[in-house]
């Protein structure tokens, strides 16, 4: 089991697990492993970008950042999915001016392998172990294997899709309730 407070322990026991396994699976099932949410690749934070819904400095939390991209370049940073969720659904509020219409990529970060992944075709696991830099966080993972080992391991309440996560939820993670 992965410690929540070792990161990347936990990186290296699942970069072996899924070569192990990967090249099992893959002898005995070719063509069955698919990824739900293929990596992107969008502009990484510098030192001086802020999440636009908290105000902290994103790039001191690589493991958690997730990015929108719009179509005039502008990129916007986050330090972790619950803010990326809070500013997607919330448009008028944080980005003034633009519409979901103008977003052309958006990433989070999968907590195993720790790069940037297609945030509509993740997976999210909600309520567990597992605190990001402003508490209670969405947890992104790119397919239902890693979804379903990180919530077991890590005692998680939920897996949602993109597509399942409400404002209501978004606001509620913040007093640890994961439903909404």
């Amino acid at each position: 089991m992965c410690s929540s407070n070792d990161h990347s322990h936990c990186h290296l026991r699942r970069k072996f697990l899924t070569l192990s396994g990967g090249l099992l699976l893959t002898s005995l099932f070719p063509g069955e492993i698919k990824a739900n949410a293929p990596t992107i690749d969008l502009p990484r934070p510098g030192p001086r970008d802020v999440c636009p819904v908290c105000g902290m400095f994103v790039a001191k939390y690589p493991d958690w950042v997730a990015s929108i991209l719009f179509q005039d370049g502008h990129v916007d940073h986050f330090d972790g999915a619950k803010d990326f969720f809070k500013y997607i659904m919330d448009l008028k509020k944080y980005a003034q001016g633009r519409t979901k219409e103008d977003i052309v990529g958006m990433g989070v970060t999968d907590y195993y392998e720790v790069k940037l992944i297609d945030a509509t075709k993740a997976l999210y696991v909600v309520g567990s172990d597992v605190y990001g830099p402003m508490g209670h966080e969405f947890i992104p993972h790119p397919t239902q294997a890693d979804a379903d080992e990180f919530y077991k391991d890590h005692k998680g309440k939920r897996i949602l899709t993109f597509e399942n996560i409400t404002k209501a939820l978004v606001y509620n993670l913040d007093e640890g309730i994961f439903q909404g």
